[in-house]
This record gives structure tokens, sequence and C-alpha cells, in this order.
């Protein structure tokens, strides 16, 4: 984490809230298990475009609700 804050990806919330299994989720956004995964977790370093896309299309939300920005004041340590 850098001393400028970072990103929260909501995607377990969205995913849990739209009542989608996982491996539906994956088929219908076209992204491996692995990505999903390291989204729910909030572990991904590098966000890619197409496939944040890809998820607020499949979720039918916006890219506000998926991802939040943290100020690094506010992370928790």
């Amino acid at each position: 984490m850098s001393n400028r804050g970072m990103l929260r990806i909501h995607l377990s919330s969205l995913l849990q809230a739209s009542g989608m299994s996982k491996n539906k989720f994956c088929q219908k956004a076209e992204i491996q298990h692995s990505q999903l995964k390291g989204y729910m977790d909030n572990t991904i370093s590098r966000l890619d475009t197409d496939v944040l896309i890809r998820i607020c299309h499949t979720l039918d939300c916006s890219i506000a609700d998926l991802l939040e920005y943290v100020p690094a004041e506010q992370v928790e340590k």
C-alpha cells in the first residue's frame, strides 16, 4: 500500500447481492476463476479496464459501485 491510499473492490458484496454463482458470473463476464479470486480478495495489483467493463456489464452496476477510493489515513493497518 502506498501513502496515497488504496482502491477497495466491492465485487464480493455485489456478486452476493446479485444471487449469481461464481461459476455463472465467470462464464458471463468471461473471466478466469483466478481473476475473480484476485478481484474478490482485493489482491489484484493492476486493474484491467476491459475486465472492469465486463464486471459492470454482467452485474449491471457502475464503476462507482465496484470501486472505492480509501485515503491513506482511513486504511486499516
